[in-house]
């Protein structure tokens, strides 16, 4: 078989998609032809031709100042979107992570004062671990629980459990009151993710990141993995926890995140 050959197939579309991701990566601000070829080293005639075939096709947009993106990136954008389903595309964000191709991960939902699980993704160890799909556990106990709950002020947590408190002692180290909870869901928004030690499953701790919505009309999801407690030190527990806001990341729509600049002609 002939070798892969590491030659560009179309210079063109790759330094058009060059210059897209640019503006992008610029929040709004508008940039000059002379800034946009300095940026990707490309000769100014070339970026000259480049961003006139991308603005009559609507992709960038020339004001005063410069280039920024067009509404027709919005439009693709927003037709993404419809067809863009969480939890379906949850399986290949997993397989496609260093650290999580190996692991249970699930992907959970606040139902009242109880985690729902709704999807797993085996992995690739030996150990097989995790809530079956369609079970419920106490939010205030597991990690992805947490996870949710971290979305929620203090307030809204204590009016959400107060009929629940006393919470359920499930295991040992499982937190029975209102302020041990709040305590753990501080420190989960701190670090960006909840940990479970051993507190809903003896012998199992979980890591959890909250997952926001991809609509506004979609309910909010968390994201979790159980790995045995004897595996889960400080450096395997930091590891999931990073692997796991990376790929609530990847799920999260672009255009819900606060700040995210429109483009408007």
């Amino acid at each position: 078989m002939p070798e892969k050959s590491d030659r560009d197939p179309a210079p063109a579309v790759t330094r058009a998609l060059r210059i897209l991701n640019l503006l992008a990566d610029a929040q709004g601000a508008p940039m000059t032809l002379s800034d946009i070829a300095r940026a990707l080293d490309i000769a100014k005639s070339s970026t000259l031709n480049l961003v006139g075939v991308l603005e009559d096709g609507g992709m960038l947009q020339r004001v005063p100042q410069g280039y920024r993106l067009g509404r027709r990136t919005a439009e693709l954008g927003g037709a993404f979107a419809v067809q863009f389903n969480q939890v379906r595309e949850f399986f290949g964000v997993c397989d496609a992570s260093e650290v999580l191709r190996t692991e249970v991960v699930q992907i959970t939902m606040l139902d009242g004062t109880d985690t729902l699980y709704l999807a797993r993704h085996e992995g690739r160890l030996r150990h097989r671990l995790g809530t079956p799909l369609g079970s419920r556990l106490p939010a205030a106990l597991s990690a992805s629980g947490n996870a949710l709950l971290m979305r929620l002020d203090d307030d809204e947590i204590a009016e959400l459990l107060r009929d629940s408190v006393p919470f359920p002692r499930l295991t040992e180290n499982s937190v029975v009151d209102l302020d041990g909870l709040l305590a753990k869901v501080r420190l989960a928004r701190e670090r960006g993710y909840a940990v479970d030690a051993n507190e809903s499953v003896g012998g199992v701790s979980g890591i959890a990141v909250p997952l926001d919505p991809w609509l506004p009309s979609d309910p909010a999801f968390a994201l979790g993995v159980a790995i045995p407690t004897e595996l889960a030190d400080e450096a395997r527990i930091a590891e999931i926890g990073a692997a796991l806001i990376a790929a609530a990341a990847e799920l999260t729509n672009p255009m819900s995140i606060q700040g995210a600049p429109a483009t408007t002609e």
